[in-house]
């Protein structure tokens, strides 16, 4: 096992954020993650016996803090993921109501700008460095999606934003991609009307793992390949072609 990491989480309350804190948390690491919802903050930070903040990645401020406690708790932070994320109903562009847009691209956009100008910051500061993940999504490689084109906008950009940062890091402190790929969690069928799920459901069926089968490969990985640039991909092009040439009809 890697030697002990300190690793903040944002969005690890829930979903593959709080499968990345299991998973991290029995190898090791010590974990601190953030939510908004003080409920569940408080519930996960109980379950994994690791600190957890209230702190909304649209505000910058609250990030400070999430680093802040990860300090004070664990002497410093090594390991910084951009998980927070939401999506927004399938709909066209123009019939999507503006405070859903504007919410989804404050979210999977500023939050993510946020977390990287707190972390890096933070780790410029630090002896030793960091390193910096951000949550790699569907539009990120440019494939479009109708009635996803604001979430796969935000998630285009943050790949833009990964390799831009990896370029203009300060010395120490480097950054790079994690690409879960389709994980069964209530982001994958947000917005999905029944008629739609069931329509998807034979690619989901071969396509989409549990956060329990990704969680562990990606907790591995985001600390043993934690170097500048990298692009750490659960659901490559192989894998995909494979999983469709050997499922039964």
């Amino acid at each position: 096992m890697s030697a002990s990491r300190s690793i903040v989480i944002t969005g690890g309350t829930r979903g593959l954020g709080f499968g990345l804190a299991r998973s991290l948390t029995a190898r090791g690491h010590r974990v601190t993650v953030c939510g908004t919802d003080p409920d569940r903050v408080a519930a996960a930070g109980a379950e994994l016996g690791v600190p957890a903040v209230v702190a909304d990645v649209t505000d910058r401020a609250r990030l400070q803090d999430l680093w802040d406690e990860a300090v004070r708790r664990h002497g410093r932070v090594d390991i910084w993921v951009n998980n927070a994320g939401i999506s927004h109903d399938r709909l066209p562009l123009w019939r999507l109501p503006a405070a859903e847009a504007r919410a989804v691209t404050e979210v999977n956009l500023l939050g993510t700008v946020n977390g990287c100008a707190v972390a890096v910051a933070g780790m410029a500061a630090q002896d030793g460095g960091g390193h910096v993940w951000n949550m790699e999504g569907l539009g990120g490689d440019g494939r479009t999606v109708p009635g996803l084109a604001v979430y796969g906008a935000t998630k285009r950009a943050v790949t833009y934003l990964t390799r831009a940062l990896a370029k203009e890091a300060p010395d120490g402190v480097t950054a790079g991609l994690l690409s879960p790929g389709m994980v069964v969690t209530d982001l994958l069928t947000h917005g999905y009307s029944a008629a739609e799920r069931e329509r998807s459901a034979r690619i989901f069926a071969i396509l989409a793992d549990p956060v329990e089968t990704v969680a562990p490969w990606l907790a591995e990985r985001l600390v043993s390949r934690a170097r500048n640039g990298a692009h750490v991909r659960w659901l490559t092009p192989a894998k995909i072609a494979y999983r469709f040439a050997t499922r039964r009809p």
